[in-house]
């Protein structure tokens, strides 16, 4: 069966430029600007902002709003990083007894996002 070697996601939001700025925040840089998307990329994640000024704001669909999870070698570095930078933090940093140290964002939009590591 054939390797998936890379996570993209495609979100639609409202603001363009307020959700590049966002993911600045978390270390990623923008890539591509493509007629109505801007397109942001980190290590081997990249995310495609789509301009959709009518669909539902993610802040209105409660659980559903949960986009992706980022797997990543320092839970607790990638968080002191998102702090600094003034990201708000959905859920703090805990290890979880799924075996995971883990912690949670939300961006501009409500769209939100965990970010953990495997504890060994």
């Amino acid at each position: 069966m054939s390797t998936i070697l890379q996570n993209h996601y495609v979100l639609a939001v409202h603001d363009l430029r307020a959700n590049a700025a966002f993911f600045g925040k978390l270390g990623f840089e923008i890539t591509s600007e493509p007629p109505g998307w801007i397109f942001v990329e980190r290590d081997n994640c990249m995310i495609m902002l789509g301009d959709c000024r009518t669909s539902i704001p993610a802040e209105n669909l409660g659980d559903h709003s949960y986009f992706g999870y980022l797997l990543v070698s320092d839970a607790k570095e990638f968080y002191e990083h998102v702090v600094r930078n003034g990201v708000a933090i959905h859920h703090a940093l805990a290890d979880k007894p799924w075996g995971m140290r883990e912690f949670g964002v939300k961006s501009p939009e409500g769209h939100r996002i965990m970010i953990g590591e495997v504890l060994q």
